[in-house]
Parts: structure tokens; sequence; C-alpha cells
């Protein structure tokens, strides 16, 4: 008798996820939709995000499409970090997040907010004066430069104009990207793990971090005293170089579900593909949004989820996001232009039409993005300084004729242990995290 194909393991993470073709591409866009839609209830209508009364405020469908990029980005992040060097790898995240976060902040600043201006003002008069004062173009750029959101908004915009403003009295114009500094803390975190070599050689680590966040978060869970509600969070911050206060909550949230991923990767070859995990992972999400327990239950099988999706997916559409990743631009410019239709009151006509109009409006910018910003930025992960080129080229036939010349005598050779070791697999350029 042979096992039922439900029940059968299909192999391990490491068999099934080692090249490009995967449905992580397409999850990833799902999540950066999932954003828009979310979004489109409090930016058009002054309501709590989708799904909030729904999770008996535990959670919203935007959170847990955040919740879902951190998983996956821990996953592959760490996979390119054990791959390359660590100012290679150090390359490769700014190109993937910064061009394009410094077009969307200079085209927020420099073009969509002084045409908001002059619609609810008549004039741009006084757009541009003392712009590096606080409330000020200048300083909407310098303080959301390097990922970290120290200003929302510029000058009154937006305040009286859309129901966002009207609800919480303040201007916001991009309100998606406060997850960035989280994620580039976790680049972070994850480049100093490489240069210690701990990704290579303790791996267990990085497992110990992971329970240990957990822990953390079941700790939250308990202090609440209720099955179900919102996650206790922790009242203090701290200032980080050039991204301002980081949140001790968010680290320790988002930190475990990257570290999760991470570690997914780091033991890939115990980790199970199967058709029963992955079914039950997600009856147990649902039970724990619908009834409660969603922080200490919900967010592993999301986690299990996401990477049994990633890999039983249909290969139909593994194409999607391989060569275009519109995911970050969604993601980024989303609430700008939420917030611009908001205004204009083309929420009029009700949740599903404005919700419609803002996904096709991102997906457009999303392309823009990546055909004219991204794509063209991620060409230069393989260059290299002319200078390192040339002395690179110099000393390589030096090294050369040393080694010929220390050459011993042939001699049969000699076998000191187990087989030789597995040069790591060439790297496979998987689209990196937001």
């Amino acid at each position: 008798m042979t096992t039922p194909a439900l029940i059968r393991s299909r192999g391990t993470l490491a068999d099934l996820l080692s090249g490009r073709s995967n449905g992580i591409g397409l999850i990833r866009l799902c999540l950066a939709v999932g954003v828009v839609l979310s979004h489109s209830k409090p930016l058009g209508f002054g309501a709590a995000d989708l799904g909030y009364s729904l999770t008996g405020r535990q959670t919203n469908v935007g959170t847990m499409a955040v919740y879902g990029f951190f998983v996956l980005s821990g996953l592959l992040i760490t996979r390119s970090a054990r791959r390359t060097g660590l100012i290679r790898y150090a390359w490769h995240r700014a190109l993937r997040i910064l061009p394009g976060l410094w077009v969307c902040l200079l085209i927020t600043a420099l073009v969509i907010a002084p045409l908001v201006a002059l619609r609810e003002h008549g004039t741009t008069d006084g757009y541009f004066d003392n712009p590096g004062e606080p409330g000020g173009p200048l300083a909407y750029l310098r303080g959301n430069w390097w990922t970290g959101v120290e200003q929302y908004g510029i000058h009154d915009l937006f305040i009286q104009s859309t129901p966002w403003g009207r609800k919480t009295s303040t201007s916001v114009f991009n309100g998606a990207l406060w997850s960035l500094k989280y994620e580039m803390f976790c680049y972070v975190v994850v480049g100093v793990l490489a240069a210690t070599a701990v990704l290579r050689h303790a791996r267990r680590f990085v497992l110990v971090l992971t329970v240990a966040l957990y822990l953390s978060i079941l700790q939250d869970w308990v202090a609440t005293g209720q099955i179900s509600g919102p996650a206790s969070t922790a009242g203090w911050t701290f200032d980080a170089p050039l991204v301002g206060p980081m949140s001790f909550h968010y680290i320790v949230y988002l930190g475990f579900l990257f570290a999760l991923g991470a570690t997914f990767d780091l033991y890939r070859e115990r980790v199970p593909i199967s058709d029963v995990l992955g079914i039950g992972a997600a009856v147990a999400l649902g039970l724990s949004l619908l009834v409660g327990g969603f922080f200490v239950i919900g967010l592993p099988a999301f986690a299990y989820l996401l990477v049994w999706l990633s890999v039983r997916l249909p290969r139909q559409v593994h194409w999607v996001g391989r060569k275009n990743d519109y995911s970050y631009g969604i993601y980024i410019y989303g609430f700008i232009f939420q917030q611009l239709m908001a205004s204009l009151g083309w929420n009029r006509w009700g949740y599903v039409p404005f919700a419609a109009m803002s996904v096709a409006v991102a997906f457009v910018a999303a392309f823009l993005s990546w055909k004219l910003v991204e794509q063209p930025a991620l060409r230069l992960k393989d260059w290299t300084p002319g200078f390192v080129a040339r002395r690179s080229a110099q000393r390589v036939p030096v090294e050369q004729q040393t080694a010929v010349a220390e050459e011993p005598p042939a001699s049969p050779p000699v076998q000191v242990g187990g087989p030789t070791e597995e040069l790591p697999q060439q790297s496979a350029t998987l689209v990196p995290g937001r």
C-alpha cells in the first residue's frame, strides 16, 4: 500500500525551492494589492482597515500583508547573504530599496504636493518658503531619505480635503513607508550575521533568536488576559541613526517573522513540504483570526502557509514576478495616489469602485517605477568600481604564478575524511524582499 498523496511529504524546502521556479512572485504581488485594498477603507472613507472588525481587532488585511512580506524577505535575503560577500550583499539591498524610494519621495515632494497645494489653496506661493523647516518639502525628503519616516506630511496639505486628514487632523502623504526602516534593520542584522559567519557555521543562533522573539510575543499575548483583541504594545522607542524612532514592539513582531523566514532557509533540508501541513496551517490561521490567538498561533501558521504556497502554486503562475516585480512599486505608490484620489472626491462612488481605481493606478505607477527606476538600478548589481577591478586583474596572474611555483610534485590523492564538501550552488537571483 502506498501513502496517500495528500499525506505524503513532497520533499523538503531544500529540494523544492532551489531555483527561480516558484510562486513567490505571485504571492508578493497579492500581498501588495492587499495593502492597497486594506488602505482603501481608511483613506477613502475614514473607516478601520479592511478585516479589522472581522478578526476581533487583532489585525487587518494590510498588516497581514506586511507580515507576509517579512517572512518571504527573511527567506530570500538570508539566502542572498549566504551566497555573496558583505559588500556585494549591502550593494544589492541598497539597489533594491533606495532608488525606487528616492524617486518616489522626489515625485511626492516636488510634483504631487505642489499640485495639491495649487488645488487646495489656488497657488503654490509659500510652498517652497523655508523648505527645510519642519513641515516643508525639503524636510520631508531629508527625514524620509534613508527609509525612516520622520515626517509624514507636507505643510497642511490633505488635512481638510481627505477623510484620513479630517479624522487625524494631520497631513499624511505616504503612511505605507513606515515598515521600510524595520526591513532595513533586518537587512543590517543579517549582514552582521553573515560577516561573523553565523549564517554558515552557527545557524542555531538564528533558531534560538527566533524562539526568543516568539516567547516575547507569547508573553505579550498572555499579558493581555484575553484570547482575542490587539496585542499589547511596548511603550518605549529608541532613535536609530538616519531612520529615527524605532518601536521595540515592531522590532519584536516583524523581527520574529523575518527571523522565522531566515530559519526556514537555514534549516531548509529539515523543513518538510506537506499538503497536510499546508492545509493545517491554513485552518489554524483562519481559526486564530476568527476566534483568537492570532499572534501565537496564526503568525507561525501564516509563515508556513506562505512557504508551502511558494512551492505548491501551479507552475503556470511561476512566471509572475520573475522578470518584472511590481510589488514594491505598488506598495510605495498606492498610499499616495489613494490620498490624491480621495482629495479629488473619487471615493463618492463607494468602496469597491474606489478600491478598484486605487489598485489600477498603483499598478500603473509600479509599472513606470519598475521600468524607469528599479530595473535599471538592478542592472548595476554586478558593477565593480574601476580601481577595484584593475587591482583584481593585476593580482590574479601573480597569485596563479605563485601557486604554480609552489605546487609540489603530483602524488596520489589521500582521503582524510568524508567526501569533499559540495561547492555552494551558483546563486539564482531571486527577487529580494521589499
